[in-house]
């Protein structure tokens, strides 16, 4: 029966069986690369989830947030930080379309200037209802040097719900991120982020930390990297499937002429 697998050494044979090795590397490739992806975001779902439930111990903001790491990431939001500085009480801002306990309110975000020379903006509490009623009466920052102590947030995306048709009224921001806040106060250099401060005002509820936009890394777009990866993994398994069953189907053909059950062209 041996010398019936000798067409495999033919050169047709020898090239398919490379084509078929080599799809079947590039399959199993591409299934681990998306298999990766999908644990890589089950990784930062577990470490967001962690942050959530337990910030750790506060830390200098400048010490999350500075060297090479400026952007908060998986691994800090939700942190505990402090952060020391005077709170800007003229360029006080309020982010409407903001939802707290199945409630519709808005954020109070105020500018903090630190000594470095650089501004955080720290939201310093959630109120019920349209700021545009209320906005002229939001609580005043208090004045001089203070420490905020709250959680570092993720700079949010343009699908917050801050932004309504026509724009914003003067004094309300829509979405809390370096380039909107720049848009709105040209200070040299703003944070990445935003902090959530611990204890809030009279009239006004701490926000507790909210997921980035886009989820908290288990989205359907992380099972969509689950489903890719089955799919690499059963087309490597088809080109297996495939070959054997050609080679199979060859012996066969193989034993047949051996036989002299070659069929006869006429």
């Amino acid at each position: 029966m041996g010398g019936v697998y000798r067409f495999l050494l033919t050169p047709r044979w020898l090239s398919g069986t490379a084509l078929a090795v080599a799809a079947v590397a590039v399959c199993v490739w591409l299934g681990s690369w998306q298999l990766g992806r999908f644990e890589d975001k089950v990784s930062s779902h577990r470490e967001t989830g962690r942050s959530v439930d337990d910030p750790g111990a506060a830390r200098p903001l400048g010490e999350l947030l500075g060297g090479a790491q400026p952007q908060v990431t998986t691994e800090t939001v939700g942190r505990a930080v402090t952060v020391s500085g005077t709170f800007d009480q003229d360029h006080q801002l309020l982010v409407p379309n903001r939802v707290l306990d199945g409630k519709q309110g808005y954020y109070v975000l105020t500018p903090l200037r630190t000594p470095d020379g650089r501004t955080v903006a720290v939201v310093r509490g959630w109120a019920p209802g349209a700021p545009a009623a209320a906005g002229t009466t939001a609580t005043a920052a208090p004045a001089g040097e203070v420490t905020v102590t709250g959680r570092l947030q993720a700079g949010e995306t343009t699908g917050s719900g801050g932004a309504v048709a026509g724009g914003l009224p003067a004094g309300q921001l829509g979405t809390i991120n370096q380039a909107a806040l720049v848009n709105k106060l040209s200070y040299d250099g703003w944070y990445d982020g935003w902090v959530s401060a611990d204890a809030a005002p009279a009239g006004l509820t701490p926000v507790p930390t909210v997921q980035p936009q886009g989820g908290d890394g288990l989205s359907l777009r992380a099972f969509q990297n689950l489903g890719y990866t089955l799919e690499w993994f059963v087309f490597g398994g088809f080109v297996v499937f495939m070959w054997f069953r050609l080679v199979r189907r060859e012996a066969e053909a193989e034993q047949d002429r051996a036989l002299g059950l070659d069929p006869v062209l006429e």
